[in-house]
């Protein structure tokens, strides 16, 4: 089994203050997340000078747009050479076997992971959209859409990882928002985990953010984090 994988996500517009806190957490965790408040604010120059620290990068741009235009985003993306980029299954499966296709046709070595349902909500939030199944079905279901796709893993609350792993098996990489330590607050996630918890269930990657970006020591925080995924494990 491989080790599992701890990404601290820089959600931060500031590149400064996100290069300050890559530094902070150092070698205590094995890559860092940027989201769209650090992309949006930043672009691919700031993508570029985080990338400086030698620390692999998740993208977690969440594509979701026609076919033609996520693989356009894809190729642009693959530019900045990141480790995993993400897309959502919502988009549907035209729109995932193009960007998988674009990956393919230009070699990128980045990894495609799917969005299913979005830590932040929960049954009676996807009610509200007219989605009746309950969130682990919903989850289920987008999964299965994306691994047909040919993506390479799927992003996923950190309540559907044990879902998951029955369903799909061994094979599909598990990256894992929404954890938070026993004594964090939840904050806006609504399906969380603990980080052992987490890596019980099979995640393959864990993205923690505020319990580590937050904290007065965010390097001591994400290490304390690291000792608890790896306690009891060789």
């Amino acid at each position: 089994m491989a080790p599992i994988q701890l990404y601290c996500a820089i959600d931060r517009g500031d590149a400064s203050e996100a290069r300050a806190l890559v530094t902070a957490v150092g070698s205590a965790v094995d890559g860092v997340k940027l989201g769209l408040e650090f992309f949006v604010a930043n672009g691919p120059a700031g993508v570029r000078l985080l990338k400086r620290s030698g620390r692999p990068l998740f993208l977690d741009l969440k594509l979701c747009d026609i076919p033609n235009t996520v693989a356009g985003a894809i190729r642009a993306a693959g530019r900045l050479q990141p480790r995993f980029v993400t897309l959502h299954a919502g988009g549907g499966r035209a729109m995932m076997r193009a960007a998988v296709d674009a990956v393919a046709a230009d070699e990128m070595p980045m990894r495609l992971l799917a969005v299913t349902v979005l830590t932040s909500l929960d049954a009676a939030d996807l009610h509200g959209l007219g989605v009746h199944r309950q969130p682990g079905d919903q989850v289920r279901a987008l999964a299965e859409l994306a691994l047909e796709a040919g993506c390479d893993g799927l992003v996923c609350s950190p309540a559907e990882v044990a879902l998951l792993r029955d369903t799909f098996g061994p094979q599909p990489l598990l990256a894992v928002p929404g954890i938070r330590p026993v004594d964090a607050p939840a904050g806006d996630q609504k399906r969380t985990l603990t980080p052992r918890q987490a890596r019980d269930a099979g995640a393959d990657v864990l993205v923690v953010g505020r319990p580590i970006t937050d904290a007065e020591q965010p390097g001591d925080a994400a290490a304390a984090i690291r000792a608890e995924l790896t306690d009891g494990r060789a």
